[in-house]
């Protein structure tokens, strides 16, 4: 018999965060080493971040973080990008060349700006230009995948433990006032670049631990609206939820959460008949996005993050606080690497989103 700390959790997973409410901007190094303590939760074959407030010179142009498996397939998407967008700065992302990442694809960066004659032609708004532009570069040119195209963030992910994907990526020298971290551990489909947290979309991220047993149900629906899954992980629908939900939708961050870990509906009989309605409506439109399964999830966005997990708590989830800085993670171990002498920590009831925002009037 194995003895305990020798059996792994297979979807064990872990996820880190940390934003400043006044938007005071942090270097990743503190992100990077939250994740040591976790570091069993996974198995080298996914790590990533994403970082908000990044890019401030760039602020107003969209961030496309890409990977290209060559040169060939890189000349090939700038042709594609560049009839639709004003290429501003292209090069390539800094890494630092440690033996932990091995592999590696071509890893660009490119800040875009959408053509006012492309859009008006299209009859787009800039966000959807650019979801649909993600969406056919990753469907449509073989060997390039875009991992990140918000303003002023981006993902940074890898195969690899998520300590080694931080120093791989340079991340110490960055400077964020959010950051969210992943740990990867898959159990149904495979370590690749492409594959690992965070997943992005404009400037929506997610890192997410579990699985999604509604994952079928969830991607035919969201799919019917342009989205595509091609990066072979259950977690890509998620983002492509929160941006169907709170883009297109114009729902609130927490009527999203209402939808995506609904209520029991015995819980929802008990509650007053205005929450009631409101709930109930929310389950019946959006019934194929519930997501099901154990989960907890950090979504993030300009301006705060979300702390979600599912309604039994059958993924683990932390939050602590010290003072205008908010602390989120898998495991207390981690979040105490970042900040020791905490304000106050706390577990999340289940299926209760924890919404932590920069502070109004603050440009980020």
């Amino acid at each position: 018999m194995k003895k305990e700390g020798q059996v792994r959790i297979p979807s064990g997973c872990a996820i880190s965060a940390v934003i400043s409410r006044s938007g005071e901007r942090m270097s990743g190094e503190s992100i990077i080493k939250s994740m040591i303590p976790m570091h069993d939760r996974a198995n080298g074959l996914g790590g990533g971040f994403a970082a908000y407030g990044i890019y401030p010179e760039h602020r107003e142009q969209y961030a496309f973080h890409i990977f290209f498996n060559d040169n060939a397939v890189r000349a090939e998407t700038e042709r594609f990008l560049k009839e639709g967008f004003e290429m501003v700065k292209a090069e390539i992302i800094p890494t630092g060349k440690i033996p932990e990442i091995t592999d590696e694809p071509l890893i660009w960066r490119y800040f875009l700006s959408p053509l006012p004659s492309v859009l008006a032609s299209l009859q787009l708004d800039e966000k959807e230009f650019v979801v649909r532009t993600a969406m056919k570069i990753n469907s449509g040119i073989s060997g390039a995948y875009v991992f990140s195209c918000g303003k002023n963030m981006g993902a940074f992910k890898a195969v690899g433990y998520p300590e080694d994907v931080g120093r791989f990526y340079r991340l110490e020298e960055y400077g964020a006032y959010c950051w969210t971290a992943h740990g990867r551990y898959p159990t149904n489909t495979p370590g690749w670049w492409g594959g690992a947290h965070p997943f992005a979309l404009l400037d929506y991220s997610v890192v997410h631990n579990g699985e999604i047993s509604s994952y079928d149900a969830n991607r035919r629906f969201i799919e019917m609206f342009g989205y595509k899954c091609t990066l072979q992980t259950d977690t890509e629908v998620i983002t492509y939820i929160a941006d169907y939900l709170l883009r297109r939708q114009k729902l609130t961050l927490e009527e999203t959460a209402s939808v995506i870990a609904a209520p029991f509906w015995d819980t929802i009989s008990r509650k007053s008949p205005e929450e009631k309605a409101a709930l109930s409506y929310l389950r019946n439109m959006f019934s194929s996005l519930l997501i099901t399964g154990p989960f907890s999830i950090v979504l993030g966005f300009t301006g705060g993050l979300m702390a979600l997990g599912d309604r039994l708590k059958l993924r683990s989830m932390v939050v602590g606080e010290k003072g205008d800085r908010v602390y989120i993670a898998s495991e207390e171990a981690a979040i105490r690497t970042m900040e020791p002498d905490l304000d106050g920590i706390y577990s999340p009831a289940g299926g209760r989103p924890v919404i932590v925002k920069v502070k109004e009037g603050i440009t980020v």
